[in-house]
């Protein structure tokens, strides 16, 4: 650290991210950590023992094989989410971390996504869009033979699937804004377990082994999240439920034990219970955060991964048996210790709307005055729109509070974690109340110390729309804007972005065929005439989600308009930015940018 009070972006983005993606019956856990600039797999023993299994070009993913020391992984081009499968023995434990050519190609076609959706003993399967680039199919794919069967294929965008023998629980995309269809798919028939047209989110969705019976998390007919097992007949049962928060389940293999998570003010609470919904014991984190978890195939461990304000990522090994809770990865063991005390944890605060709402907001507070940064302000917008801000670590969060910002992040309406009626008032013609939420933010900033006068928007995604939203309908209020692969027409992202992508964002922003005026007025370059403020966009260049026009484009017109403008274009990047080298590049350059256009 540069200063033992005040660590900078560069010292928060070379700490080592850590999260879980699968555990074995041995307890060694399949972990991903960025220690080399991108997130790749390390094997942790169950004493924490590391073995680094992979050094791939971009980050990946994978698990375990049931019943075999092989790892499947899956990994794209660049970040643009075309996902291929591959395996990688790992007995004997390889001496160097495998590149590309070190992989068996098990399922390749660079024009298509192939998603690893579940691991079977002999078989793996996985979700494409191969057929006709849209609707992706379900398919099992037996590992000895190459042979493959198709488990679904009956239309629309599969987002999870869980398998169990040859029946599939499939989730899919509705057509209704931030919700899911359940759909049962057994010997080529389909069966509807949520109808179509229900505005309900169900997710995640379980089979319990040699049943008929699904286990999952719905706020079907209620505003919050619940456990509900539903049987073969269709009788729903509610096994926990909260009116104040989501709750959601994740079932052991053999069915006799269930994870309980409550998003509670943005972090994760953990316990164990019964089949039928009985408390058995809490599971004790460390820290406050946001929870992936994985059970073994034997249902004897649970790996899980805590991202938290103040850690990178802890992984952490619960066995069932004994129910000892043993730290793998302490993800603060990275840190001095002066940079381990100088990290936030953010208080929450309501903030009030227009309306008489009250707007879910986090605050970092700046631990001391930074000359020139008293009272300035940087509001971080999340990505989505169906998404929360939530309580996990962020270099930029934390290095702007350091820098002498109060460090605004919102869950503006639109935003998930707190009911359905709060993610539902954004929803097609809703959308700019969304960007009215901010407008009511920045009259509130004096509360926290902050000055109206000197705020930074900063925001990636959904987040970049808002930003670009809010510099052009409601332009001189704002100091500067910082746009991470943001929209700034919604009418050029919809008829640009990939094929199978289209139809989920309509149901969200409306339909090119029956909302495009609406899309218009509120798309950010509509106004851009009126827009004032210093820009700074950045946008990886393999985007398939926010195509990179996006940014193209509206760096274009403020040149051409002459406000100040600069765009970062990553060749090797898609939504967002994955490797650390550009992270490095890009995010110190904002924090500079944000600087000069704040200070007093």
């Amino acid at each position: 650290m540069t200063s033992a009070a005040k660590p900078t972006i560069t010292d928060l983005l070379e700490l080592h991210a850590w999260t879980v993606f699968d555990v074995d019956p041995e307890g060694r856990v399949l972990a991903g950590s960025d220690a080399n600039g991108s997130m790749q797999l390390v094997e942790l023993d169950p004493q924490g023992a590391r073995t680094p299994l992979t050094a791939l070009p971009g980050a990946c993913s994978g698990r375990y094989l049931p019943g075999r020391r092989t790892v499947v992984v899956q990994h794209d081009n660049g970040g643009d989410e075309c996902l291929q499968l591959s395996l990688l023995d790992v007995e004997p434990p390889p001496s160097t971390p495998a590149g590309l050519d070190d992989l068996e190609p098990l399922v390749h076609d660079p024009a298509y996504v192939h998603a690893l959706v579940d691991v079977q003993p002999g078989r793996v399967v996985y979700r494409t869009n191969r057929r006709n680039e849209i609707d992706f199919d379900v398919i099992v794919r037996e590992l000895d033979s190459g042979a493959e069967r198709v488990l679904y294929d009956d239309g629309g965008y599969v987002s999870e699937v869980d398998v169990d023998g040859d029946t599939a629980a499939v989730t899919l995309f509705s057509l209704q804004p931030a919700s899911t269809q359940v759909r049962l798919a057994r010997g080529g028939q389909v069966t509807d377990v949520t109808a179509a047209d229900d505005h309900a989110l169900h997710t995640p969705v379980r089979l319990i082994s040699g049943t008929d019976t699904l286990v999952m998390s719905s706020n079907h007919g209620r505003d919050f999240r619940a456990v509900v097992k539903v049987d073969g007949a269709q009788n729903w049962t509610t096994l926990l439920a909260s009116d104040e928060h989501d709750v959601s389940a994740r079932p052991s293999p053999d069915g006799s034990r269930l994870l309980i998570i409550r998003n509670v003010d943005g972090g994760d609470e953990l316990a164990i219970h019964g089949p039928d919904g009985e408390w058995q014991a809490d599971i004790p984190l460390v820290r406050n955060g946001v929870v992936t978890a994985a059970w073994s195939q034997d249902s004897a461990f649970l790996a899980i991964g805590v991202d938290s304000p103040t850690s990178p990522g802890d992984v952490l090994l619960f066995d069932t048996s004994t129910g000892e809770l043993r730290t793998l990865v302490d993800g603060t063991e990275q840190m001095t210790p002066e940079l381990r005390d100088a990290l936030i944890d953010p208080t929450s605060v309501l903030v009030p709307a227009r309306d008489g709402e009250m707007i879910p907001c986090y605050v970092y507070s700046p631990p001391e005055p930074v000359p020139g940064m008293s009272g300035s302000v940087v509001m971080n917008i999340h990505g989505g729109p169906e998404a929360q801000a939530r309580r996990q670590f962020s270099p930029i969060n934390q290095a702007l509070a350091a820098a002498g910002h109060v460090v605004l992040v919102p869950n503006v309406r639109g935003s998930t974690g707190y009911g359905k009626r709060w993610y539902s008032m954004d929803d097609v013609r809703l959308r700019l109340e969304a960007v009215l939420d901010i407008v009511d933010i920045r009259s509130w900033v004096p509360s926290v110390g902050g000055d109206p006068d000197r705020i930074a928007l900063y925001g990636g995604s959904y987040g970049g729309y808002l930003v670009l939203a809010c510099l052009t309908m409601h332009p001189g209020l704002w100091a500067a804007g910082v746009d991470i692969v943001g929209i700034s027409s919604l009418v050029s992202f919809l008829e640009n972005t990939s094929p199978y992508r289209r139809a989920i964002r309509e149901r969200e922003y409306g339909s090119l065929e029956h909302d495009r005026e609406f899309l218009v007025e509120a798309s950010p370059l509509t106004y851009l005439h009126a827009m004032d403020t210093p820009l700074l966009v950045v946008h990886g260049a393999n985007d398939p989600r926010v195509p990179l026009s996006e940014s193209e484009q509206i760096k274009a017109a403020l040149d051409e308009k002459g406000v100040p403008c600069t765009l970062i274009v990553y060749d090797d990047e898609g939504h967002g930015l994955a490797k650390r080298a550009n992270r490095l590049d890009a995010y110190p350059a904002a924090m500079s940018f944000i600087a000069e256009q704040v200070r007093a």
